[in-house]
């Protein structure tokens, strides 16, 4: 979340599920409105959404960006905010979706590793792909570390994949993402970055 408003996107609101998170505090700090809808406060996972949902539409954003978000979604509210809900995950999707990617990376024994940005659908981490970035795991790397270089990466791509969106430049077909064509002509190319 840092990152986007580092980036200077127009961000028009913080929603938090959790009062105490970090990035409220960060967004009252540089005058971005917040809001908390904690989800243990409703009895079902629809009338979370619906809350939710609501004040989303307060701000009436063309787009939603998912940052640290660890709820999973309901393929209504997906539907709610279809190919305008983005999400940013720990692992060079289709492979390790879900939690403990860093781990289960290094498990495997994977020669490259990384990041990707999403659209998200009724598919836990399923959605079409606007950008990766891959790092290389390391000869005894440990999750700690693995992970901090994956995150450099996703602070540099997701904000790009934003900015993208904003200026109408990705395309949406098929389940496939392309970009469109930059201002001075050169056909963009989404992001493949090693630390």
């Amino acid at each position: 979340m840092q990152a986007l408003i580092d980036a200077g996107l127009p961000v028009s609101v913080v929603i938090s599920n959790r009062g105490d998170a970090a990035g409220l505090a960060l967004a009252a700090a540089r005058g971005i409105a917040t809001r908390v809808v904690e989800h243990r406060r409703y009895a079902t996972r629809e009338e979370f959404e619906a809350a939710l949902a609501a004040e989303i539409d307060r701000f009436a954003p063309r787009l939603v960006a998912l940052a640290g978000f660890m709820r999973i979604f309901t393929p209504a509210f997906v539907a709610r905010y279809r190919d305008r809900l983005l999400n940013i995950h720990p692992s060079l999707l289709p492979a390790f979706p879900g939690l403990h990617t860093h781990e289960r990376a290094l498990a495997a024994g994977v020669k490259l590793h990384g990041c990707t940005v999403h659209f998200v659908t009724a598919d836990l981490d399923h959605g079409p792909i606007v950008a990766q970035a891959a790092v290389p795991v390391r000869a005894g790397d440990a999750a700690p570390a693995l992970a901090a270089r994956v995150l450099k990466q996703e602070h540099i791509i997701y904000p790009r994949a934003v900015r993208w969106f904003l200026d109408g430049r990705l395309v949406l077909g098929n389940g496939v993402v392309h970009l469109k064509q930059d201002a001075t002509g050169n056909d963009a190319q989404l992001v493949l970055a090693a630390d």
